[in-house]
């Protein structure tokens, strides 16, 4: 059952292929009209001989089946082609059957079969690609999308009232309702002989009557049974009931031909709009109902388009014709049009018929004349078509048709800016001055600056050029008036466009320190208050007032820059009448008050018995003090490698960071940094000797400091005054040493005080053939560092102590000297010897 499913696509892809290049079949067909073909014709040879070419196909069974539906195949000899492959089995007993003598001959023919296959059939992507090529071009055409997304139904069934006129005919289904003193209702259908046979009347011939002439035909039928319908007391309606259907063949340049059944009831348009519509070469102008060999009408789709009625769309019968055939004109119009497409004419129509299919022009069209791009016997050629010419110009197919826009300028506009009261464009007016154009500006404002003002003009080369003129002189007659021209562009400068921004500044304790625009008459007392009034930190004394200098003498060293004021401001800022005035550009500093400290926290951890937060009480607090203040060390503590970490502030609001967990990780995390920050400061300046206690922050904001020596001599030398933000923390005892840098394995050792140096870089692995030996240096613990000392020949190293760390630093690494960077040294040094010689000779 798989095979049968897999073959039948590629054989119907393969009878497709067949028909489209050409082969021989009993049917003579086009490449793009499959209605008329029959499955029946095809012999089981032929079949079979698809089947061996199954795996050539490559699609499936849906596509091939759209296809063969877009071809105009009907769905029955679908349905037949899909039998006649599974009643044959999915191949021929040489495929299903083992061991046969012809099995490598079938191979080879299936391979020969496939190559043929490849090179006859166009690829699928390249098949898509003119599809999709035809079909935008199709969608440019005028009355294209009429027919767009129509869906491929190919036995519809048209619901529409029935119309009076209508002509019974066999297969017709009549509804006699009869009602009054008699009630019945029959339903009836009209036999292949056109009557009908009415209960206790008889058989009556309805065929070939109207509607309306069966019905009075019945009801006089009836009258002669039922004697009321006479007087009218019973009444009879006769009503159509199901219609019969017809088949109507859609030939010619249209997207699916083929013949459809459809109601009797449908027209010509109901069979187009079925069959696709016309093709990309479909003439949508010129559609011909043909019946028994006669056009009976011309159908013209430009009638719905424009005029929203069919003037010919005559009503179908069995067995009618319709005709698409190819355009014969064609005209492309685009550009500044409400419908820009491709247009069909007929014969005689001239452009402003093409003019009213494109909808007219757009309201920025350029109407005055159209260009037009036509083919000639050799070569194209542009044309253009005056207004004067639309009613008589008669296009020609082929011709492309642009519509332009107007210009993108105006032809009496000019424009005034500035200080007036409404600036903007406005209308060029013959005679217009520019006194009238200020007065259509609503006048000037009050802040305008009146001595000069200035127009923009372009001259007859379209160079712009400049014309002063004194605004007072002009507003009040005193000046000649100028007459304006267009695309003129007054300009009236404001007093403050004119001059700096009027501004003064305050900072120092007060809440929203800034620059503040200046006002005429402000006072001190007014800055303070737009700046948010006082901090708590600031006294009203002293106040301090920087004013600039505009006069100074440039001639003079001394010369005096800026001149300043002492002011003193009540912190209630009442007003008095001796308030300090201040001027443009004015500064002002508000003072801290004297003796104002705000409370400063330092902080102590690790190896204390209480650590924590604790606020500076006196301006000379040191570490010592501290560490009182903290109860003293624990036993495990480890004064020597004791730290202080200087530069951050301690927000007392913060407890959660003031446990041990916390503070254990910020240090060890800050030492790595200080460490890697001592390494390469040490680095780079190879010759530090000596004891190197930091006393400075390097940028972590770690200080060396000798805890032990301050405890023993509090107050003397390196017992630091306490500052805001300062972290001291103690250490447990350190019981290892890090050895780092240029050694063959470095590592971390256990602390031994008889060890030295040499002793930790041997238990290390020594040092590496890199390594700068009179370089190295310790980091101890408490963030000092020692170098080593060099006496004559020989390297004095320094003390190792618990938790300090070793490192070795690295020589320069200097590239070998190029064979060009040595020819250049003998080359100097020859000529150095030269020198030499010539100077002693």
């Amino acid at each position: 059952m798989a095979k049968r499913y897999f073959y039948f696509p590629a054989v119907l892809f393969l009878v497709l292929t067949s028909l489209f290049g050409g082969m021989g079949f009993a049917q003579n067909l086009n490449a793009t009209d499959l209605s008329q073909i029959r499955v029946e014709d095809l012999s089981d040879d032929q079949i079979r001989s698809y089947m061996r070419q199954a795996e050539a196909s490559g699609l499936s069974e849906a596509e091939m089946e759209r296809l063969a539906l877009e071809r105009g195949m009907p769905p029955a000899e679908i349905d037949k082609l899909r039998e006649r492959v599974e009643r044959l089995g999915g191949g021929t007993t040489s495929l299903n059957k083992p061991g046969l003598s012809g099995r490598n001959t079938e191979r080879q023919f299936l391979d020969s079969s496939h190559a043929a296959v490849e090179e006859n059939t166009p690829r699928l992507d390249t098949v898509n690609e003119a599809e999709k090529s035809f079909n935008e071009l199709r969608l440019r055409i005028y009355g294209a999308s009429l027919f767009q997304g129509v869906t491929p139904v190919f036995e519809p069934s048209l619901q529409i009232a029935t119309p009076r006129n209508y002509v019974i005919g066999p297969g017709d289904q009549l509804l006699i309702d009869i009602y009054g003193r008699s009630e019945e209702n029959h339903s009836l259908m009209v036999t292949p002989d056109g009557t009908i046979n009415i209960p206790y009347v008889g058989v009556l011939a309805v065929a070939g009557m109207t509607i309306e002439q069966a019905t009075e035909r019945i009801r006089s039928q009836m009258a002669t049974v039922y004697s009321a319908i006479r007087t009218g007391a019973t009444k009879v309606n006769v009503a159509l009931g199901n219609i019969r259907s017809i088949k109507v063949t859609v030939t010619g340049e249209v997207v699916k031909p083929g013949t459809y059944t459809l109601p009797s009831v449908a027209n010509a348009f109901n069979a187009l709009y079925h069959s696709g519509g016309p093709s990309v070469n479909g003439s949508f102008r010129n559609i011909s109902v043909i019946r028994d060999g006669k056009v009976i009408a011309y159908l013209d789709i430009y009638d719905v388009l424009v005029n929203g009625a069919f003037t010919n769309n005559v009503r179908l019968e069995d067995q009618d014709i319709l005709m698409v055939p190819p355009y014969e004109s064609r005209i492309e119009f685009n550009g500044r049009v409400k419908r820009p497409a491709i247009f069909e004419l007929k014969e005689g129509e001239t452009f402003e018929d093409l003019l009213r299919y494109a909808g007219g022009f757009t309201e920025d069209a350029y109407k005055a004349r159209v260009k037009v791009v036509r083919y000639t016997d050799k070569e194209r050629r542009i044309e253009d078509v005056l207004q004067s010419q639309f009613g008589h110009y008669l296009p020609q197919t082929g011709d492309k048709y642009i519509a332009e826009r107007v210009l993108d300028r105006f032809e009496n506009r000019v424009a005034i800016e500035g200080a007036v009261f409404r600036p903007g464009e406005y209308e060029l007016s013959p005679g217009l001055t520019l006194s009238m154009l200020i007065k259509k500006a609503e006048g000037l404002k009050e802040d305008a600056f009146l001595n000069r003002g200035y127009i923009v003009r372009l001259k007859d080369d379209m160079q712009t050029e400049q014309l002063a003129f004194n605004v007072a002189g002009v507003i009040a007659g005193t000046v000649p008036d100028i007459e304006l021209k267009r695309e003129d562009v007054v300009a009236i400068s404001s007093i403050f466009d004119l001059r700096e921004e009027y501004t003064v500044a305050i900072d120092g304790e007060i809440r929203s320190p800034g620059q503040f625009i200046y006002a005429e008459g402000m006072t001190l007392q007014d800055l303070i208050m737009q700046a948010g009034g006082f901090r708590e930190s600031a006294t009203g004394t002293r106040i301090e007032v920087s004013r600039r200098v505009k006069n100074a003498d440039a001639l003079s060293q001394s010369a005096q820059i800026a001149e300043v004021f002492q002011v003193d401001a009540h912190r209630g800022l009442t007003k008095t009448e001796r308030d300090f005035v201040l001027m443009p550009f004015d500064k002002v500093v508000v003072r801290t008050a004297t003796g104002y400290e705000t409370q400063k926290t330092v902080r102590i951890e690790g190896e204390v018995l209480y650590p924590g937060i604790y606020t500076i009480t006196r301006k000379d607090e040191r570490i010592s003090d501290l560490v009182k203040r903290a109860g003293g060390f624990t036993p495990f503590a480890y004064v020597a490698g004791a730290s202080l970490k200087r530069g951050l502030a301690v927000d007392a609001t913060k407890t959660a960071e003031t446990t041990a967990e916390m503070a254990e990780k910020e240090l060890r995390l800050q030492e790595e940094q200080s460490r890697m920050l001592a390494l390469k400061q040490l680095q780079s300046d190879a010759n530090i000797v000596g004891d190197m206690n930091i006393n400075k922050s390097i940028n972590n904001g770690f200080v060396g400091i000798n805890l032990e020596r301050i405890i023993k001599r509090p107050g003397q030398q390196g017992d630091l005054i306490l500052e805001d933000g300062d972290i001291i923390r103690v250490p447990k005892e350190l019981q290892t040493v890090k050895i780092s840098g240029e050694v063959l394995a470095p590592s971390t050792a256990v602390y031994s005080p008889s060890k030295g140096f040499k002793q930790y870089i041997s238990q290390a692995g020594g040092f590496s053939a890199r390594a700068l030996r009179k370089s190295s240096y310790v980091l101890y613990a408490n963030g000092s560092v020692k170098s080593t000392n060099r006496f004559l020949f020989f390297n004095n190293y320094p003390p190792i102590k618990p938790g300090a760390e070793i490192f070795v630093p690295q020589k320069e690494v200097r590239p070998p000297m190029s064979p060009q960077q040595w020819l250049g040294l003998g080359t100097g040094i020859a000529s150095l010897a030269a020198i030499i010689l010539t100077m002693i000779r």
